[in-house]
């Protein structure tokens, strides 16, 4: 099994085991609410209130992942991916040193107006271990990937 797959099927249970989570939640909440005592309806609207930011958490991250493996998939018909050819470490992580030098690389080449650039850089940021900056950049890749194909 693939990478990918595992990866895939890994983001479904999480998802599937959110999803549940949520429901019970709702449930919860709709048993809390309907006692009509103050207390017991209070917290459940607390716990509605709460299922609604993990609902949002969970459709925000998905749509994330959804807009990166499409702008992977064009920029991988279109030649620009970047080579996964870096050394990496027995555990599979980027020797640091190396990865910074193809940082530097990728920073200076790149056109902040383009998507491309950006995704190059978010995964540099990401094999240089600052994975902060590489979400950061990833949502900017994003943002202008989606607003050049509407």
């Amino acid at each position: 099994m693939t990478s990918t797959t595992r990866t895939k099927l890994g983001v479904i249970a999480v998802t599937a085991m959110m999803l549940l989570f949520l429901g019970v939640g709702v449930i919860s909440a709709i048993q809390f609410i309907s006692t009509g005592q103050l207390i017991p309806v209070l917290i459940g609207v607390a716990v509605l209130a709460l299922c609604g930011v993990g609902l949002w958490f969970i459709v925000t991250e998905l749509r994330f992942g959804f807009g990166m493996q499409s702008m992977a998939r064009q920029l991988e018909s279109e030649g620009g991916l970047l080579l996964d050819d870096l050394p990496k470490t027995p555990a599979g992580r980027y020797i640091r040193e190396d990865a910074d030098a193809e940082f530097d690389r990728v920073i200076a080449s790149a056109d902040p107006n383009r998507w491309q650039d950006l995704y190059r850089v978010a995964l540099s940021y990401d094999a240089a271990g600052d994975r902060g900056r590489a979400r950061k950049t990833m949502r900017a890749a994003l943002h202008k990937f989606r607003a050049s194909n509407r």
